[in-house]
């Protein structure tokens, strides 16, 4: 189980049709419109706890009180080595893996593997990240890099500043694997071995972009040459 606090997650994870497990708010907060929303949805018990207890749980401070438990989504059960799919490689900050869920899921990327050593992607803070992308997307966690990359049949891309051709001059027409690596060490070396390396041009001279920043041009990248 896992927990969504605030009233996006709550509403969005609602509309998908899935089930609250326990819903946490108080008395004053039911008299919000967005509260209606959700228990209307939900359609289940609804604890009701004091400012003081519920500003004890919260992670949020000010939000909307709005709390729940849900239990973890069951995803595909095997990894489809022939879809878009993006890899996350020892991505450890919270509100990185959650920006690029957030960006996959807007670039239609569907499936999203992380390797062990990554931030969990059911943690409250890369959920609230987020904002309710995981809802709409298969997720694996926990895997080695040497495990599934060979299984592979589609071109295998991952982003560094050396080594690298630039992202611009590559046919991403046809669906593809992205594997972004640790903020601060980038992709390992088997990475870099085993896939197609591309950096992005940065004319103003620094030295490295954020990884969400980074993944997200990529993605796009991929997008406008589908259009």
């Amino acid at each position: 189980q896992t927990v969504l606090e605030g009233t996006h997650l709550c509403l969005a994870w609602l509309q998908q049709q899935k089930k609250i497990f326990s819903l946490f708010t108080t008395e004053q907060a039911l008299e919000h419109e967005d509260l209606k929303k959700i228990t209307e949805l939900h359609q289940g018990h609804i604890f009701v706890i004091s400012e003081v207890l519920y500003r004890d749980l919260s992670t949020l401070g000010t939000s909307l009180p709005c709390l729940a438990i849900i239990d973890l989504p069951k995803t595909a059960s095997t990894i489809d080595y022939n879809v878009d799919t993006l890899i996350l490689e020892n991505i450890q900050d919270p509100g990185n893996v959650g920006t690029l869920l957030r960006s996959a899921a807007a670039a239609n990327i569907k499936q999203i593997i992380c390797t062990q050593g990554s931030a969990s992607l059911w943690s409250p803070r890369v959920l609230r990240a987020g904002m309710g992308a995981h809802f709409s997307l298969h997720c694996f966690e926990n895997f080695q890099l040497t495990d599934i990359l060979p299984k592979f049949q589609i071109p295998v891309f991952v982003t560094s500043s050396h080594r690298s051709t630039s992202l611009y001059s590559k046919d991403l027409s046809k669906p593809c694997v992205w594997i972004l690596g640790n903020e601060g060490q980038g992709a390992s070396d088997y990475a870099l071995d085993h896939a197609q390396s591309v950096t992005i041009p940065q004319p103003g001279g620094q030295e490295s972009l954020n990884v969400a920043i980074a993944g997200s041009i990529c993605f796009f990248e991929m997008v406008r040459q589908r259009q």
